[in-house]
């Protein structure tokens, strides 16, 4: 069944600790997650299993100290907003147009896509690198919830994704592939986990399951840019 849940949403930053979970298994990667509401936290947990240290982002500095960053679903409005008002929009612009590793789920994905339908009165501000157009709410508000199989071929285990409030890709522009879909209605295959180069999106929440592929994918992402770095 599926978990629904309320996301949290922080006050300003200086009256929030922040706080580094750090682990030995891999002390050379740090991740980072944005940490401005959502699912940060489970997110963090997803890595910790995975043995990497984490960091939560909150300002602009803490994005010098990490190697990826992870976006984590909620309201991608509220993030968006709440991210202007903490000066992070520059910084994360040129962090994703230096070709910086970046996971986003759900409000993530829609957070660093190129365009977004169905926005709030007034709109919000978009990242804008994933060549991608996504509709926000695509599959419906909350009781319309749903968990199902993804097919996938990061590896040969069977994947599931829960979608909450979840947005859908409407058109998958040059340089994206898809590595996920699902069977939706008349669509056998519909397009939910794109990646673009350094950008992997999905429009479902693996953290909110056991499932730690999708995350230990980005991982490998992230090592891999590591190296092309190092050999440059």
């Amino acid at each position: 069944s599926v978990h629904l849940r309320t996301f949290r949403c922080l006050g300003p930053p200086p009256l929030i600790p922040n706080t580094n979970n750090m682990s030995s298994s891999d002390s050379s990667m740090t991740i980072g997650v944005l940490a401005l509401q959502g699912a940060f936290a489970e997110h963090i947990d997803c890595l910790k299993k995975l043995g990497v240290s984490t960091v939560q982002i909150r300002n602009p500095d803490e994005l010098t100290k990490i190697d990826g960053l992870v976006i984590p679903g909620g309201e991608s409005s509220t993030i968006s907003l709440v991210a202007e008002e903490w000066k992070l929009i520059e910084p994360l612009q040129k962090w994703i147009t230096e070709n910086r590793p970046i996971f986003g789920t759900c409000a993530g994905m829609i957070f660093i896509a190129k365009d977004a339908h169905n926005q709030k009165k007034n709109g919000q501000k978009l990242l804008g690198k994933l060549n991608i157009v996504v509709d926000r709410n695509h599959f419906g508000r909350q009781k319309f919830s749903f968990e199902c199989n993804v097919k996938t071929d990061i590896d040969q285990k069977k994947h599931s994704g829960i979608f909450i409030r979840a947005p859908g890709i409407l058109d998958v522009g040059e340089g994206v592939s898809v590595l996920g879909t699902i069977e939706h209605g008349e669509k056998k295959d519909m397009a939910v986990a794109v990646r673009q180069d350094s950008l992997l999106a999905t429009c479902f929440h693996p953290e909110l399951t056991e499932d730690l592929a999708w995350h230990a994918y980005f991982l490998k992402m992230v090592k891999d840019a590591k190296m092309s770095k190092f050999e440059l």
